[in-house]
This record gives C-alpha cells, sequence and structure tokens, in this order.
C-alpha cells in the first residue's frame, strides 16, 4: 500500500518536531530556500526525503504543511503555483483569511501543535474549513492528542497554552532542578527526579482536577504547604496567568 505524501514548506524546528511524528505513516516531501538545509533536516529527521527549493514549486493537488515564519508568507506565496488540495497552517497568528489570500487551496486549516510532536506526545488544536475536520484530526494524531476548536479566536489563546507551553514547563523544570541542587542534591539526580515527576503528572492530571491533585498533596502545616506559600508570594500563578495572556496579545498583532 502506498503511503499518501505531505510536503512541508520551510525545515525549521516545528517542521522537524512533525516530520519526526509523521514519518512513518507517510511520505515527507520538504521545500526550502536552500538544498544544504534541506538535507541537514533529511539527517535529523532519518529517513529519505524528496527535496525541492522554494523557486516557483508546483504546489497543485498536495497536501502542504506550511511552516515559514509569519512575517514572511507573502515572501513565500508568491513563489509557489497551482492550488493545493489541502492546506495545513502552524503559523501563529496568521489568520485563515490572510492564509487563503496569499496561498491557493482548496481547503485550509489552522494547526497549532508543539515541540514535543517529535516524540508523540504533541498537544494540537486545530480549526478551519469544517470539510476536513475529520481528516486533519487523524492526521495530526499521528503526532499527538488533537482538538478541534470553533474559532480562531480560540485556537489564538490555545496557542499561548499548548503551544508555547513546552517554554514554560521547561521554565519550570528547570527551576524545580536548580531548586534542589542548590540545597546540595547532585544535579543529575536532581534532573532524573524532576523527569519523574513531569512524567507521572501529565497522566495523572488527565484523570484528576489540577486541584484535587494540590489538596491531596498538601497536608496543614507541612512541606507542600510552606512550598505552596513562597510560590503563591512570588505571584507564580499570575504569572502564568499573564504569561498566556501576553502570549495572545501577540497573535492579535500578526
Amino acid at each position: 500500500m502506498n503511503k499518501e505524501t505531505v510536503t512541508f514548506i520551510g525545515n525549521g524546528n516545528m517542521a522537524l518536531s512533525i516530520a519526526l511524528g509523521l514519518k512513518e505513516i507517510f511520505n515527507i516531501e520538504v521545500v526550502g530556500r536552500s538544498r544544504e538545509s534541506i538535507e541537514k533536516f533529511e539527517k535529523k529527521l532519518g529517513v529519505q526525503v524528496k527535496k525541492h527549493l522554494l523557486d516557483d514549486f508546483d504546489i497543485t493537488n498536495k497536501v502542504i504543511i506550511l511552516c515559514v515564519k509569519p512575517a514572511n508568507i507573502q515572501e513565500v506565496a508568491i513563489q509557489l503555483s497551482g492550488v493545493a488540495s489541502e492546506l495545513y497552517s502552524v503559523l501563529a497568528g496568521t489568520t485563515l483569511e490572510m492564509l487563503k489570500e496569499n496561498i491557493k487551496s482548496y481547503a485550509t486549516v489552522r494547526v497549532m501543535p508543539n515541540l514535543a510532536a517529535s516524540v508523540g506526545g504533541s498537544m494540537t488544536t486545530l480549526t478551519g474549513d469544517e470539510k476536513l475536520k475529520e481528516k486533519s484530526c487523524k492526521l495530526f494524531e499521528s503526532i499527538g492528542e488533537t482538538l478541534w476548536l470553533h474559532s480562531e479566536k480560540e485556537l489564538d489563546i490555545a496557542t499561548g497554552v499548548a503551544g508555547s507551553g513546552p517554554a514554560y514547563l521547561a521554565l519550570v523544570h528547570e527551576a524545580l532542578c536548580d531548586g534542589a541542587v542548590k540545597q546540595g542534591m547532585k544535579r543529575t539526580d536532581a534532573i532524573k527526579v524532576a523527569n519523574g515527576l513531569f512524567k507521572g503528572f501529565g497522566d495523572l492530571v488527565a484523570i484528576t482536577p489540577a486541584t484535587h491533585i494540590k489538596d491531596g498533596v498538601m497536608s496543614p502545616g507541612g512541606t507542600t504547604a510552606a512550598a505552596y506559600a513562597s510560590l503563591e508570594k512570588g505571584n507564580v500563578r499570575f504569572s502564568f496567568i499573564d504569561a498566556v495572556e501576553s502570549a495572545f496579545k501577540v497573535t492579535q498583532k500578526k
């Protein structure tokens, strides 16, 4: 049985993360500015890809995953010809209207995955042409969980949670490890402990509300209560709320 081909326009970190999740199921085609950059992409991906330069690339009847920088969409679009069968865009803050104005396709969907796509753990949100709802969710289930949203505003909000979220969680992970090292733990041990925490928490929070988890851990006058009070003193809760708002506002400026 022949595999379907998906065509990546752009070969940065997000394109690579998605391709790593799709490479076992689909043939991968990559369009980039230079053959050298595409070859580097191919080496990191670990499978052979079809390589094309961007200049006057024909997208006719292709399944396109657009992974260029949002600011470059018009520059890229003028170098494309034809009409794609499907266009999936991971460009943050780039509206369906803008995509349709620049790139011709029979159906267009905005997609917001995250870097965990490379290990099959992305939380991917989608919105766009309803006729692609079922197919697009199935396509991106290859890299993790999917959720179809009913407005672009919701997707832009989700960008500030799941899209940017790995950076927030990386900060938390790093800070916890630094805290353990400060108190005298070896960094290698601190990292292992934090890794175990993150892995277990993901499974737990999927079935238990966060508030219940907190209450289950926090005993009167205990270690968690003292630590939690320190976090509240540092306005950590507000900082995360504000972070999501800040990310959302950036999407509205695109």
